[in-house]
């Protein structure tokens, strides 16, 4: 099919590789120099992240979609849904990681449940198992599309594998394992896996815009030659559909590269922001090519033509030899980018679990932490990932290499998410137990295989047809009789249900120890909750010496000598080793779990300190204050929310009173300058009238007219005070009869006129019926229009004021409406402009002590109305509602 030949496809793979070490050197070197933030930023961050976007999309995707249509889409769907509610699980993950410097999802697992070392090598093995198949997926794809380039020597493709696999291993161990501390971010890797992120990326959109562009010569034409098998959607968006939705949203958040690269490899948690949009564009730009492609493979391609490799295929059956070894080295970069991850995050499960444990124990009693920890730590997480490429190697070397990508990574994708069930009730529950997790994961790990796993390894075709020993109820693929599933569907439902099930009922069956207490509420509250808040939970006792010996042998000389040194001088020693606090002792074993995970740390730290005893005071103190009614029986969340609705309407009416004083308090300011006042000029002029031949001058007249004057006023406003105080005690019944409001308002209108004229103020009057009879008394309606018109005219803040009245019948009702043109009433007051001793908007306007609209109010209440404040659009309008009523026959009589 090409000229290619296979030493030019070796030399491209080699100086791709060679240009991915120059990349990761750099990234390195550049970042331990200043200014260089930018290979931190949120865009390289996003870019690791699509890791997961392996050959299985680049080149897997196009053969679903050939063989299933629009199936495919639900490989990208369950990531785009996560990202996109990132604020919920990623962000808490993340979160949970940089505070207790989380190394692997077996590490936070393990972590969560008491620092378990039993779920710690559960996960981790679980994770190799499904994660095997998966790297040699990546070995598949690359010796695949290999031999395609090079027929006549497809034998050389296991070479290629071999030597793959080899440079791979080399990469990740000089790059991802330079130091013992995990959470050391990998700076290098990451910037060579963005730059894979890209290459691959347009790799993939090459291809489809030369099948959209250079074969079809359109759009148009594209869509015009899908098949209806490809886009079909009745038989695509079925349980099988939103089977895999839910898998590949599980993948992102468990498989253990996807939690390396966006837990432990981030740097800043404000990245998730930019990642849950980019990330989705993203894969959105990926599945764009797919279907164009794969209407292309179909149409122009020989039959028999292995659709996983239509990406490849089309380029080099139309002859473009440079578009199709730029997609080999696309499907190279999806390949190698997953298989270094994955080393790396394998290893350091592998490594912190199993081998560095084993290490320890192997040595005698007395010399546990004899040696050099560090080199331990080292050897075993670099010979991991040569372990760990080894299986890969193995199993693709013998497996028979012909099921489906997509197939083999649904496997892993399904493996990995018996992680998911303990993962979120870790996070969201404090109930879930150690024991619970472990029987939740072994058995959901057990379903897996035996209905998954195994198959497509290749059972017996008696075992699949009759069961193991011939019980048919235990056929893998129609277990407990469940038959006529989908494979992928009928696993997926015994798998999670056994783990969710198992997880839930030992739960429910066990407490929790002290230490998966405290553990659950550090990560179920772990925005609520500080180290401050912990430190003095766990009490363990040791020589300062002893820990420091500990430290150098896990961290080195330096980096131990930095934390004892920082925690000397935080306790105020100037020289010296630190004491061995609380709180010193469980940051240690923070700083430790950075290099050989939370579970071995734990157990050096707590072996170096004797044995460790737990203050349940602190304990429940933790638990009251960071849950409070979280873990309370549902009675008591009941009792709980009455109560707090009973200290609301405290705070309310707490509120309301201190209010009220301070109304009070204005109000008593207020009728004191009121008082004092007329009271003033009354003094002052009785006392000029009493001097000698005083009455004889010619302003004696005036200044009786002033006291005259002033003793009125005066009784206005003691009238007022009397006026509210016997209707609000309801001591004085109104007189309520049918009453003409028309011919109040205008008598009202007429009063006001004279105050109106000396403010230049215009009355615009609109009465919709000569008469307009309710339910009142005459003088006292009289009494509250003439408030509110002369409230109108005096807040009005125009050089010619202007006020619009209407009355009007409305059904039952008549309403009478007084509005100005002033600055009207702000939000702030609306509430409480009707309130007895308020005084509205403006405190400092003359005259009044604010008792006019509540009194006007309690007025048209006793006659069966109310006065309300609208909401025009300029001004302050107010509206009198009164009950309509017949006009009285005397009234006709009288006419």
């Amino acid at each position: 099919m090409s000229g290619v030949s296979t030493d030019l496809l070796l030399g491209v793979c080699l100086l791709y590789v060679v240009a991915l070490f120059a990349v990761a050197f750099w990234a390195d070197r550049r970042m331990r120099r200043p200014g260089a933030d930018w290979l931190a930023s949120p865009v390289v961050y996003t870019l690791s992240i699509s890791v997961y976007c392996t050959s299985w999309t680049f080149y897997g995707a196009v053969g679903s979609a050939a063989r299933g249509g629009l199936e495919f889409v639900a490989i990208y769907t369950g990531p785009a849904l996560v990202f996109a509610g990132w604020w919920w699980v990623l962000r808490k993950m993340v979160r949970i990681g940089r505070s207790q410097r989380i190394t692997s999802i077996a590490d936070l697992l393990s972590s969560r449940y008491g620092k378990s070392p039993s779920i710690a090598v559960l996960v981790t093995l679980l994770a190799v198992v499904a994660c095997t198949p998966y790297i040699a997926l990546q070995l598949k794809a690359v010796t695949e599309s290999f031999a395609l380039f090079s027929v006549p020597g497809a034998e050389e493709g296991g070479v290629a594998a071999f030597w793959v696999a080899a440079g791979m291993a080399v990469f990740t161990v000089l790059f991802g394992t330079r130091s013992a501390d995990v959470n050391e971010r990998h700076f290098g890797v990451v910037a060579a896996i963005a730059v894979e992120a890209l290459v691959k990326l347009a790799a993939l959109t090459a291809v489809g815009a030369f099948v959209v562009f250079g074969l079809y010569g359109g759009v148009g034409a594209t869509m015009a030659d899908m098949t209806p098998e490809l886009l079909q959607v009745e038989t695509t968006f079925d349980a099988r559909w939103a089977v895999i939705t839910m898998l590949s949203g599980a993948a992102i958040l468990c498989l253990p590269r996807q939690f390396q690269v966006t837990v432990v490899e981030n740097d800043d948690e404000r990245s998730l922001a930019t990642a849950s949009w980019l990330f989705p564009l993203y894969l959105l730009v990926m599945c764009l090519s797919v279907l164009p492609i794969a209407a292309a493979g179909l149409r122009l391609l020989p039959e028999g033509a292995n659709p996983d490799l239509f990406v490849l295929s089309l380029p080099l059956a139309e002859g473009k030899t440079a578009l199709a070894i730029f997609v080999f080295l696309g499907g190279f970069s999806s390949a190698t980018s997953m298989v270094i991850v994955s080393s790396i995050a394998l290893s350091t499960m592998v490594s912190n679990h199993i081998v560095t444990p084993l290490a320890l124990r192997a040595r005698a009693e007395s010399e546990a932490f004899s040696g050099d920890v560090r080199r331990i730590v080292l050897l075993g997480r670099r010979g991991s990932i040569v372990g760990v490429l080894t299986l890969g190697f193995l199993w693709h070397q013998l497996s028979e290499g012909n099921a489906a990508l997509a197939s083999i990574g649904l496997i892993a994708f399904l493996g990995a998410a018996q992680f998911l069930p303990p993962l979120l009730a870790g996070l969201y529950t404090r109930q879930a137990t150690r024991l619970g997790a472990l029987a939740g994961l072994a058995g959901g790990a057990a379903a897996w295989a035996w209905t998954l796993l195994l198959p497509a390894t290749g059972l017996p075709p008696e075992v699949m047809e009759a069961g193991p020993w011939g019980i048919a109820l235990l056929r893998p693929q129609a277990l407990l009789g469940l038959e006529g599933l989908d494979p992928l569907v009928h696993a997926t439902f015994w798998s999670l249900s056994a783990n969710v099930a198992l997880l839930t009922v030992v739960s429910l069956l066990r407490e929790p120890s002290p230490l998966e207490w405290l553990q659950s509420a550090i990560f179920v509250d772990v925005f609520r909750t500080g180290d401050e808040d912990t430190a003095g939970v766990l009490r363990r006792s040791a020589a300062s010496e002893d820990l420091f010996v500990l430290a150098q042998r896990i961290l080195g000389a330096e980096p131990a000598r930095r934390l004892f040194v920082d925690a000397a001088a935080e306790q105020g020693r100037d020289e010296g080793l630190p004491a061995a606090t609380d709180h010193f002792v469980q940051r240690l074993e923070r700083e430790l779990a950075g290099s050989v995970g939370a579970a071995t740390a734990h157990a050096m730290v707590t072996k170096a300190a004797g044995n460790e005893t737990i203050s349940l005071s602190e304990l429940m103190r933790i638990a009251d204050e960071t849950v409070r009614i979280m873990e309370y029986s549902q009675e008591v969340e009941r009792k709980s929310g009455e109560l707090e609705r009973a200290l609301a309407q405290l705070r309310e009416a707490n509120a309301r009173l201190r209010e009220l004083d301070a109304q009070k308090d204005d109000f008593l300011s207020q009728v004191s300058h009121e008082l004092r006042t007329p009271m003033t000029s009354v003094r002052s002029f009785s006392e000029i009238l009493l001097e000698a031949d005083a009455m004889d001058r010619p302003e004696a007249q005036r200044f009786l007219r002033i006291i005259h004057d002033e003793s009125l006023r005066l009784t206005r406003l003691l009238d007022q005070i009397l006026d509210l105080s016997v209707l609000e005690r309801g001591q004085v019944q109104l007189p309520v009869a049918p009453t003409d409001a028309a011919d109040a308002l205008r008598r009202a209108v007429d009063t006001v006129r004279g105050v109106a004229r000396e403010a230049r103020a215009e009355i615009d009057l609109r009465i919709d019926e000569p008469e307009l009879w309710v339910q009142g008394e005459p003088d006292r309606l009289a009494q509250v229009f003439i408030n509110l018109l002369s409230n109108a005219v005096k807040y009005s803040n125009r050089e010619r004021p202007r006020v619009w009245v209407e009355a009007a019948r409305a059904g039952d009702q008549v309403v009478i409406a007084i509005q100005d043109d002033g600055p009207g009433v702000v939000e702030a007051d609306r509430e409480r402009i009707f309130q007895k001793f308020s005084r509205g908007w403006d405190r400092t306007d003359p005259g009044g002590a604010g008792l006019g609209l509540a009194i006007s109010r309690e007025i048209l209440r006793r006659f069966g109305g109310d006065l309300t404040l609208a909401r025009p659009e300029t001004g302050a309008r107010f509206e009198c509602r009164l009950t309509a009523a017949e006009r009285p026959a005397d009234a006709a009589a009288a006419e």
